[in-house]
């Protein structure tokens, strides 16, 4: 490219010096002998390194001129296969001829042109060699780092190759080698975290599951005795149903703590069965209220999933409809590709709307809700492609949808 760059720019200088610039110097030397000539008769001619020149009086004959330019017509002429360039002017009573040389002008041109232009883009080609090879040196150890740390697996990233005796040579001691040492130190961070949550998911599952067990056991042998009154029989069956609840959210919590590759245990149900089980255990919440609880069916779709976690989304959108609606009616739609509860309680504003599915917070500070629970809902929605979508207006009531994947 450099060869072709300085080749390219030679026959550039020379086409312009021998087209333009030659043939306006010989024009301009002609011009200027006619004047001077004019004023006094005896001027000399105009010589110089690269051009001579004669002047031939009207009815003379052409002396020491080379071979064929007394016979050229008035005007300039470049003569390619001699090397020469030849003005012929008439004025002051004669003929003008300036003939240049124009080897001796490329050898000039070469000189203060073409040399200059090839040391200079020579210099550029240079420059632009080292300029490469530095970056080079200093981008491959980041690139190998960002290689190394683009296959690292979340689960279990393979930090080895990062440990400072396993480092290549290229790393070398700046930088870049304190970058692979921060980046081993985050990987054994990760590592570590990623082992305390297994351990969380193992150890939750069986510390909170036993007492869970305990209490369902014992409420089952509560449940065959005769002598229970009909307050203890209504007290029995709250344990029953609040321990199936939270071995349901015992079971949403370790869904979600799971990685999204692992797919928990999944199982064929009918969703209707599901929405019967919650609106059953909702009932209580609405004891002393004029509130109206229905369930239609438009549709009895059927899913390949965990029940328990349509069941814990669906029981957190009737409590919170249960919840904040004191009059009215609550309506459950089953349909073909999803699930919407609706409400006419006191509805949520704007901002609230935007902040219902943040985690912890709460709409009423006072009567808690609207919290962690719908957290929980969108987090379990996406997690098996089941979006929920919220929808209010402030003293007109809610309407949640969970829509089923195709």
């Amino acid at each position: 490219m450099v060869s072709l760059a300085v080749v390219l720019a030679g026959w550039l200088v020379s086409l312009v010096i021998r087209v333009g610039f030659i043939r306006s110097a010989s024009e301009a030397e002609a011009s200027d002998f006619f004047v001077r000539k004019s004023m006094d008769a005896a001027y000399s001619l105009p010589h110089g390194r690269n051009f001579k020149s004669w002047f031939v009086p009207d009815g003379q004959t052409p002396v020491g001129l080379p071979a064929g330019v007394a016979q050229l017509p008035l005007g300039h002429h470049d003569l390619r296969d001699r090397d020469l360039q030849v003005r012929v002017a008439k004025g002051g009573g004669g003929t003008l001829y300036i003939v240049y040389d124009q080897d001796r002008i490329d050898r000039l041109m070469y000189a203060y042109a073409v040399l200059p232009v090839a040391l200079g883009l020579a210099a550029v080609f240079a420059v632009s060699l080292l300029t490469y090879r530095v970056s080079k040196r200093l981008v491959t150890p980041v690139n190998w780092l960002a290689r190394e740390v683009a296959a690292w697996d979340p689960r279990q990233p393979n930090i080895d190759a990062l440990a400072p005796h396993r480092l290549p040579p290229d790393i070398g001691s700046g930088e870049a080698r304190q970058l692979a040492k921060a980046l081993h130190t985050l990987g054994e961070r990760v590592e570590s975290f990623v082992a305390r949550e297994r351990n969380f998911t193992r150890d939750a599952s069986h510390e909170l599951r036993t007492p869970l067990t305990v209490i369902r056991v014992a409420a089952d042998l509560l449940e065959a005795e005769r002598e229970l009154s009909a307050r203890g029989e209504r007290s029995l069956r709250r344990i029953q149903r609040a321990s199936r609840d939270m071995e349901a959210v015992i079971d949403a919590f370790l869904i979600l703590a799971r990685e999204a590759d692992i797919e928990p245990q999944a199982e064929h149900f009918a969703v209707s069965e599901i929405i019967d089980e919650e609106v059953d255990k909702v009932q209580p919440l609405l004891e002393g209220k004029p509130v109206a609880l229905r369930v239609i069916k438009d549709a009895n779709p059927e899913l390949h999933a965990p029940s328990r976690v349509l069941a814990v989304m669906v029981g957190n959108l009737l409590s919170n409809a249960c919840q904040y609606t004191d009059q009215g009616d609550i309506e459950v739609r089953i349909g073909k590709d999803r699930v919407t509860v609706r409400d006419t309680g006191i509805g949520m504003s704007r901002e609230t709307l935007q902040r219902a599915f943040d985690p912890f917070y709460r709409a009423d500070q006072d009567t808690g809700g609207m919290g962690l629970g719908l957290s929980v809902v969108r987090r379990l929605g996406e997690r098996f492609g089941w979006p929920v979508v919220l929808e209010s207006v402030p003293g007109s009531g809610t309407l949640a949808t969970i829509q089923f994947a195709p």
